[in-house]
């Protein structure tokens, strides 16, 4: 099946690419060649070569944004993130994506240029969380105190992934499905400036 976005799989052949050989090590030649494109295509999708991992990067951020608008009103994030984050609940090509979104992460302190593209990546999710948050209160998802909410909220949880992904990929811990969702879980809620962690009323 054709990506949606084309870029999507050049972002892919570049965060392996960037993984084995470093961003100083990777050209846009280097890119282009992986991806079976010009170079001329290649930097009409792109600016340089380290926004190559933007679509990477976002790819996930939405499908964690998608995850979080399913959530149930009469659900605890504890039970949610429980019952629906997991392979289970995921595609191969998107398992195949956060692998290499987590080893992405993993390496930015060595590669401070991605770091860019991660950030934006979850400015994506704090948008989409100011939506769930809005909906769950019955408020605007452009008010302040909604706004703040869903920034310290995501915040939390790119410390969590931060974490993870450089414990997992750099030291090699080990963590069960349910150790990731629990903390994950208690991000939110310890970020949350506002009710939103526990059932709320329709």
């Amino acid at each position: 099946m054709e990506d949606e976005d084309p870029r999507l799989a050049v972002s892919r052949h570049a965060a392996r690419l960037f993984l084995e050989h470093g961003v100083a090590g990777t050209s846009g030649d280097d890119i282009a060649a992986a991806a079976g494109l010009s170079k001329r295509t290649v930097w009409r999708y792109f600016r340089t070569k380290e926004n190559c991992v933007e679509p990477l990067f976002s790819a996930t951020a939405l499908r964690f944004a998608a995850t979080l608008r399913r959530w149930p009103r009469n659900m605890s994030i504890e039970d949610y993130f429980q019952a629906c984050l997991g392979p289970d609940h995921a595609t191969p090509e998107e398992l195949s994506d956060g692998l290499l979104a987590v080893r992405l992460i993993a390496r930015l302190p060595d590669e401070p240029a991605l770091r860019a593209a991660w950030l934006m990546s979850c400015q994506i999710s704090e948008e989409a969380l100011a939506k769930v948050i809005g909906e769950r209160l019955h408020r605007s998802a452009e008010d302040f105190e909604v706004r703040l909410c869903a920034a310290t909220v995501i915040a939390a949880v790119r410390v969590v992934d931060e974490t993870v992904s450089t414990a997992a990929i750099k030291h090699g811990q080990k963590f069960t499905l349910e150790e990731i969702n629990s903390m994950l879980a208690r991000s939110v809620r310890a970020a949350s400036t506002l009710p939103i962690s526990d059932p709320v009323g329709s």
